[in-house]
């Protein structure tokens, strides 16, 4: 399982803090993974709730047991897809997302349920990433692994994740669905793949886009372009493990 609570440590401190969850809040974590976000959101809504829903039932299952092992009552997660997903009216007084929100099939609907879900005064705050040209991590990996169609294929697995990174367009899109007040704020941080090359190595093995890319090359090929993946995350190591440098976006929005 891909430790994202690892990789994004740095982005969850500066997204933890734009949040400004009160002590009485009703959160809805979208897309909330293994529940870091989602306990940190209860943590802070102390007498108040956290909910996560997440579409993999294997995060919902880990973000069950680290609550119950942390000992938080007022934190619940449901495995739903969030777009197919009834939600309650009117419920939350904030909507989060941690990387969650840009893979939606139907964006203005989603987000459009979203805002339904939210109290007239609720809010939405969002961390998504800038275009894939501001994120060293996408631009440096597709070089290494990906030549001909392996390159098409990184392309179409990993396109998905910067489909909210151009600002103009995701302002109209959540004006769209019924939000304003739109606000973009730059996080700029690098994500974490590991504490020395190999588990780096095993960490992006695992992506979609590396995945999807390798899979079409023969054994040869393969080889060659692992090897070349090996040695850019050892151009990347440093004493405190290999890191890449990234942009996201803070996305703070008002249900209307």
């Amino acid at each position: 399982m891909i430790d994202y609570d690892l990789e994004l440590r740095r982005h969850n401190a500066a997204f933890r803090s734009a949040l400004s969850i009160a002590h009485t809040d009703r959160a809805l974590d979208i897309g909330c993974g293994a529940g870091e976000t989602t306990r940190d959101a209860a943590r802070m809504a102390s007498q108040g709730s956290a909910l996560g829903i997440d579409r993999s039932e294997e995060m919902i299952r880990r973000a069950r047991a680290l609550t119950l092992a942390e000992g938080l009552h007022n934190a619940s997660y449901e495995h739903a897809d969030v777009e197919r997903h009834s939600l309650p009216s009117a419920r939350f007084d904030i909507a989060i997302s941690r990387f969650g929100t840009m893979f939606f099939d139907d964006p203005t609907s989603a987000f459009s349920s979203i805002r339904l879900a939210l109290k007239p005064l609720g809010r939405l705050v969002m961390i998504v990433w800038q275009a894939r040209e501001q994120n060293e991590w996408a631009m440096e990996i597709e070089r290494a692994v990906a030549r001909g169609e392996a390159a098409a294929r990184y392309t179409a697995a990993s396109a998905r994740a910067f489909s909210l990174g151009d600002p103009r367009a995701a302002r109209e899109l959540l004006k769209t669905a019924g939000f304003s007040d739109v606000a973009f704020a730059e996080v700029h941080e690098p994500v974490f793949y590991g504490h020395d090359t190999e588990s780096a190595l095993a960490f992006v093995s695992q992506f979609l886009s590396v995945r999807e890319a390798l899979g079409v090359l023969n054994e040869d090929a393969r080889e060659r372009a692992q090897e070349r993946l090996h040695t850019l995350l050892e151009a990347h190591h440093t004493p405190d493990g290999t890191f890449f440098d990234s942009r996201a976006w803070i996305v703070s929005a008002a249900r209307s």
